[in-house]
Formats: structure tokens, C-alpha cells, sequence
């Protein structure tokens, strides 16, 4: 062997990490975006203040939910109503590319209505965009984050469809006074999670009317219509002056190999997972999948009429194309095996977990990179390798300062989309941790924590503080490169201790 070769060889494996991928697969490609994420109800706090009015959430910690571990709710949660400047900073200080935040319906119309604007509820909205301008960070904007006016969820919420044009007017006032600050659009946060699974039905805030299937399928109808209004709305109206991009944000599991898994149960499972609002928009129409297995599940139960609604061919027409990028919330994946006998699940398909995937503290979300890699490519070849910003992606813990399990988790995920961008050639943009702060929780409140940004619930002032990932993701970024997680106690690759000056205290 040539001598030249010999050295290149030894290079890789020395600069390469210890889990065998070569130093090329850790440098983040040139334009790609780093970024971290909130939602309004688990941050802002402010809840009653400066003509805010009661959102869905409101009512329902305050009425309904007994649930909640802790007993709390989002009345203060990070206080970031008042102190959006300091959270602006935290974002400046470790070098964030972009930040998604989302604004609060009833914030800016409390009674869900154009006719009453709430101009306080725009001003703060408009000092944070302007704010996160000045530090020259990417503003990334969901519209909708599940909290919509209590008032509205009185008639029916999403079952009813006078929330798509409820939708479609608040979506209007927020780009006639803030889409000049918006970059990247999120139209309806995880539209399956606000019409099928926890935590928002387990809480009960949105579950209200929507106890059944039909209900839930409904719901997704009528989400997928309000999208489509204010994609057009947007396109035709405001992207020539305001520039910005805008599209639909689904949450996806993935999926690994095992005993039964099929090409058949995996398809199912995609199909009924995130396919079931994705392929409308990039297909035209609710996939045959779908619609033929509903189609006998509603002749076994007797139903005379179709459990999920059909589209018009106006709708159809509509809804196909209204993405101008893949959004990707992703955490987690399953086994798919499908189902002999009689059914649990619509999809036919019952999702596996392995015992010896490593867990969070929030039980349902397993740590595992290989399916984050498989769905990839699946949405590369299933929607003609869109472009992709992963929008949500991170780790629950306990609330450690030293959150070695939290790096170590981002490590993983990242290395595994590297190589879905480098090797399979995955159009991937931009990665999103949630969250930048510890924030609240819905069903679990404050016991269980995602953030890289420590944030004492204890005290009245919301003290931030740093966490171990805080500083390792500083160096991420300054370096653009992915970085081995560090060893407890040991001192970092670039000098000095890597947990000086933070809590001994590593329960």
C-alpha cells in the first residue's frame, strides 16, 4: 500500500469518533442552520396580563386537569413575557443560528375574532422578532402551537370548521402587522398530536370533542383546510413583499427492523403516522392505504357513513402543494409489526418497542438514532427529497446541570443525520433542539425538563442558568463541527475543565 495512503488511513481513524464515523461525517455542511425552539404557553407565562385572552390551556389547567405530576400550570412557567430580552441573549451568547418560537392566539385576538386586536399581545410579539433581528438570528414563527381561544374550543374547536376561517383571519393579522419579521412560517404545530395522541388528549385541554375517532379524523380535515387557506393566503398576498417561507409541521416517528417488520407494516405505519397530513399536501389526497383500510373498519362497525371525511376535488386541488419545505418534528422510533386477529389500532400495525433501547425519563420516547436515519430516507424517496428542517428534536431528563445523557443523545441523533445528509444524499436544511429553556411540560409540568438552558422554577425571578449541554453546544456551533460527547470529569478537547464552575451535584 502506498505510503500516502497509509497516513490518510491513520488520519480517519484517529479524528474519527469512537462510533466509527470518519471526520468528513462531522462537519456540518456549509448554510446549515442550528437552532433551539419554544412554544408560548410552556415559556411566556403573562397568562391574564395586557388584554390576553384565556386560551384553551387556561381554562383547562385552571378547571379540568388533575393530572398534572406536579400540580402546576403555565401562569409564569419561564416568565418570558418579561423577560424575552434575557432569553434573546442566551440565544446571542451561544451562537444560535435560529430560534422557532410560537405566538399565542388568544395574545393577539382574546375572543378569537378579528374584530378585536390586541395590540399589546403584537408589541411583545414585535420586540422579541425585532430583538432576535438586531442579534441576527433566523426567526422562525409557528402560528399555532395548540393554544387557541377557550372561546373557540366552546363550539367545537377543530371538529368544527369555522376554525379554518377563524384560522385564516388570525393568520392575516399576524402578517399584515409581523410577517415583515418572520423568515419561516410553521402554519399548525403537529397537527396528529392536537387531534390523536398525548399529551394534548391525556391532558383533556383539546380532547374536548374529540372522544372518538370521527372526531379525530375531523379534526385532521379541518386542520389540513386551514393550512391550506393560509399557505395561498401568504403566497399570493404577502411572500413578494415579505420573502419568508412557510409550511405544515408534522411530528414522525421512525422505525428500525425486526422480527415481522415488513415492507407492508412499515408502509402502514408512515402512512398513518405523519403521511396521514403530509400526503394530501405532496400527493393530493389522504393516501389509498388510509382510506381503504377506514373504509373497512367503518363496514365492521356498521357505520353508514365514512369515518374519515373525503375531500372535494376543489380541496384536493388546494391542499396539494401547499409546503414550501418539509417540516420535521421527530423523537423517537418503534418496531411495526402488523396485526393478525382482531385490531388495536386503525393502521392495523402494533408498534414495538425494544427493552434494550436506552429510555428518557419521559418513558414513551426511547433513544433511538437509527430510525431518525431510516425515516429520512424515507421522506427522501417517498416526497422527492424535499427540503427539510427538523424543527423539534431532544431529550428529557430530570433537570441535571451535568446532562451528559442529553448530549450524548443530540450527539447520536446528529451523527446519524449527518450521514443521511453525506452518504444517502438526505435534503436536510436545519436542525432544531427543544428546547432552548426548561420549560413546562404539559401533563408532566416542571419534574421533567428539555432544556440546554437551566431555568430555576423555585425562584421568583425564573433564574437561567447554564447546563453542561449549554457549553458543549457552544462549542458545536462556534466550530461547526460535531463534537464527541465529553466522559464525567474530564477535561475538554479544546482545554480547560468541561464542567467548571457547575454543580458538583450530579444526581
Amino acid at each position: 500500500m502506498e505510503y500516502s495512503k497509509v497516513i490518510t488511513i491513520i488520519c480517519l481513524i484517529f479524528v474519527g469518533d469512537s462510533r466509527g464515523q470518519a471526520a468528513d461525517f462531522q462537519t456540518f455542511p456549509d448554510g446549515f442552520l442550528i437552532g433551539a425552539a419554544s412554544a408560548s404557553y410552556q415559556i411566556e407565562g403573562a397568562w391574564n396580563v395586557s388584554g390576553k385572552g384565556e386560551s384553551v390551556w387556561d381554562y383547562a389547567f385552571h378547571n379540568m386537569l388533575k393530572q398534572v405530576s406536579d400540580d402546576s400550570n403555565g401562569d409564569i412557567a419561564c416568565d418570558s413575557y418579561h423577560k424575552y430580552k434575557e432569553d434573546v441573549q442566551w440565544i446571542r451568547d451561544i451562537g444560535f443560528d435560529h430560534y422557532r418560537l410560537s405566538l399565542s392566539w388568544p395574545r393577539i385576538l382574546p375572543n378569537g375574532s378579528k374584530d378585536r386586536v390586541n395590540l399589546d399581545g403584537i408589541r411583545y410579539y414585535r420586540n422579541l422578532l425585532e430583538e432576535l433581528k438586531a442579534a441576527n438570528v433566523t426567526t422562525v414563527v409557528s402560528l399555532y402551537h395548540w393554544d387557541h381561544p377557550e372561546v373557540l374550543e366552546e363550539i367545537g374547536g377543530w371538529t368544527n370548521e369555522v376554525m379554518v376561517e377563524r384560522f385564516e383571519d388570525y393568520a392575516k393579522v399576524v402578517f399584515d402587522n409581523l410577517g415583515y419579521l418572520v423568515d419561516i412560517f410553521v402554519t399548525i404545530n403537529e397537527p396528529e398530536m392536537l387531534c390523536f395522541d398525548e399529551p394534548v388528549n391525556s391532558s383533556e385541554a383539546t380532547a374536548r370533542g374529540l372522544a372518538n375517532d370521527v372526531a379525530s379524523y375531523l379534526c385532521v380535515h379541518n386542520a389540513l383546510k386551514a393550512h391550506a387557506k393560509v399557505w395561498h393566503m401568504y403566497d399570493e398576498n404577502y411572500r413578494a413583499t415579505q420573502g419568508g417561507i412557510i409550511g405544515l409541521l408534522p411530528v414522525c416517528r421512525g422505525w428500525v427492523s425486526g422480527d415481522g417488520v415488513t415492507e407492508e407494516s412499515i408502509e402502514r405505519y408512515f402512512q398513518f403516522g405523519c403521511g396521514l397530513v403530509l400526503h394530501p399536501i405532496y400527493k393530493g389526497d389522504y393516501s389509498e392505504i388510509v382510506k381503504t383500510t377506514l373504509a373497512d373498519i367503518d363496514v365492521y362497525r356498521n357505520r353508514s357513513f365514512s369515518s374519515l371525511p373525503v375531500f372535494t376535488d376543489e380541496w384536493v386541488k388546494m391542499i396539494k402543494g401547499t409546503n414550501d419545505y418539509f417540516g420535521l418534528n421527530h423523537y423517537t422510533s418503534r418496531i411495526p409489526v402488523m396485526e393478525y386477529g382482531a385490531r388495536t389500532s386503525d393502521s392495523g400495525v402494533l408498534e414495538i418497542r425494544d427493552k434494550s433501547w436506552p429510555i428518557t425519563v419521559l418513558d414513551r420516547l426511547e433513544v433511538v438514532p437509527e430510525g431518525f436515519g431510516n425515516l429520512l430516507r424515507k421522506i427522501r424517496d417517498e416526497y422527492d427529497n424535499p427540503p427539510v428542517y427538523i424543527l423539534e428534536n431532544g431529550f428529557a431528563d430530570s433537570g441535571e446541570i451535568l446532562d451528559y445523557g442529553r448530549i450524548n443523545y443530540h450527539y447520536d441523533y446528529l451523527s446519524e443525520l449527518l450521514t443521511a445528509i453525506i452518504h444517502d444524499g438526505c435534503n436536510v436544511k436545519a436542525y432544531t433542539i427543544w428546547s432552548l429553556l426548561d420549560n413546562f411540560e404539559w401533563d408532566r409540568g416542571y419534574s421533567i425538563s428539555f432544556g440546554i438552558v437551566k431555568v430555576d422554577f423555585t425562584s421568583p425571578n425564573r433564574t437561567r442558568s447554564e447546563k453542561l449541554s449549554t457549553r458543549w453546544w457552544k462549542e458545536v456551533i462556534r466550530t461547526r463541527t460535531l463534537i464527541k460527547p465529553p466522559a464525567p470529569g474530564s477535561t475538554s478537547s479544546w482545554g480547560g475543565c468541561f464542567e467548571c464552575d457547575l454543580t458538583n451535584d450530579k444526581s
